[in-house]
């Protein structure tokens, strides 16, 4: 088995000859705006609160007096075709194994904002492999972050003792403050994309990860399947009493595991009504106890559009990720079409407009979508406009 031990950790090394093929593969890769990312290249950041009078954490850097005008980046729309970047995962996984490179993964780069690690001002999107066998061991962080199943099945995240087993079209959460780690039971690698809102908290200056104890970790209780689940999974019912707190950060669901086969039955099940002409079908992922987003900066929702479906267009002051869980179709962005299918993911940026259109005459296309209007709408900022269909601006509820 494949596991990150804590001697692994404190040594980044990778032999020389996987180090220049990593860095080929990165020059090679960097037309597609992906990022290969093993433990050699991975950023690193102590949290503020850790060290003592002996050994503090250390300051951040003085800033400079000059005043430069800084670049302007703005992103981009982009789609990242999942047939171009699969490939580079798997490349990963055979030279590079879990113990040494911490992830295996990629990262998305948003060709408008200059080789940041970064898909929009507030996202971050990477995509995972895990062999049969591997296991990552905890750890915790301040960013909020998500896993979206890509592969059939296997593979597990647990969240705080929580078992999740990853299928395919399962959103599974790890909320801020809450120590998870991930691994592969099954006889098949898993695929999954993760997303987070990083640069958000990057620009406030509030990123910390911290790794578990190896002995802490060996020590702890059984984990717990369904945990979640169980106390918040059956719609419109919560319990009377608190359930344990889950992790260290305030205003995220408690509802790790939402999975994909039951987002799909809803999908289905509602797509005779009229739905939304600017979304089609679409379902938000909320916070059982109060009805509010998953995370306090980021929504998360899923949409179905029938076939032939066209919608109206429509723009907003927030950005969206998307992600083609079934189907094929385009979204027109800014007059711009980007084709989609399977797997493949896209972003529209903020203020552009935008429309989806399913090109199967027989078919539904299924769309994830990942927006940052919760801290826009927090912060008195979002806006949304749409086109009816004779081309008129209307005003859109918030």
């Amino acid at each position: 088995m494949a596991t990150q031990r804590a001697s692994t950790l404190a040594d980044p090394s990778l032999p020389p000859d996987v180090l220049a093929e990593m860095e080929r593969l990165n020059e090679e890769a960097a037309p597609l705006h992906i990022w290969l990312r093993t433990r050699a290249n991975a950023p690193q950041k102590t949290p503020w609160h850790r060290g003592d009078d002996e050994t503090p954490s250390p300051a951040p850097e003085e800033a400079s007096t000059v005043r430069t005008p800084p670049p302007v980046f703005r992103p981009a729309p982009h789609l990242w075709k999942w047939a171009e970047i699969e490939p580079y995962l798997h490349r990963i996984a055979e030279i590079a194994p879990l113990e040494f490179t911490e992830r295996q993964q990629f990262l998305l780069l948003n060709p408008g904002l200059g080789g940041a690690l970064r898909v929009t001002n507030t996202i971050r999107v990477a995509v995972s492999i895990y062999k049969p066998g591997d296991k990552a061991v905890n750890h915790m962080h301040t960013p909020n972050a998500s896993r979206t199943i890509l592969s059939n099945g296997g593979g597990y995240t647990t969240v705080d003792g929580e078992i999740c087993d990853a299928n395919r079209g399962d959103l599974i959460l790890t909320p801020n403050g809450t120590w998870h780690g991930h691994g592969n039971d099954s006889s098949d690698p898993v695929i999954w994309m993760d997303v987070l809102d990083w640069p958000l908290m990057e620009q406030l200056d509030c990123i910390w990860i911290e790794e578990e104890d190896a002995t802490k970790a060996s020590n702890a209780p059984a984990p717990s399947l369904d945990y979640s689940k169980r106390h918040y999974g059956s719609g419109g019912m919560v319990p009377a009493f608190t359930p344990d707190n889950r992790g260290i950060g305030e205003g995220t669901s408690p509802l790790m595991h939402y999975q994909g086969a039951e987002v799909r039955k809803t999908l289905e099940g509602l797509a005779n009504e009229e739905g939304d002409p600017y979304e089609g079908i679409q379902i938000n992922f909320t916070n059982p106890v109060d009805g509010s987003s998953v995370f306090t900066t980021l929504g998360y929702n899923a949409q179905l559009l029938r076939p032939g479906q066209t919608t109206l267009p429509c723009r907003q002051t927030a950005c969206t990720l998307y992600c083609c869980i079934e189907g094929k179709g385009y979204t027109e962005i800014a007059g711009t079409k980007y084709q989609w299918k399977k797997n493949d993911i896209f972003v529209v940026p903020n203020h552009l407009w935008r429309h989806h259109v399913n090109l199967s005459a027989s078919e539904n296309a299924i769309l994830y979508g990942v927006t940052d209007s919760p801290l826009l709408q927090k912060i008195g900022h979002f806006r949304s406009q749409g086109k009816t269909s004779a081309g008129a601006v209307v005003e859109l509820p918030n």
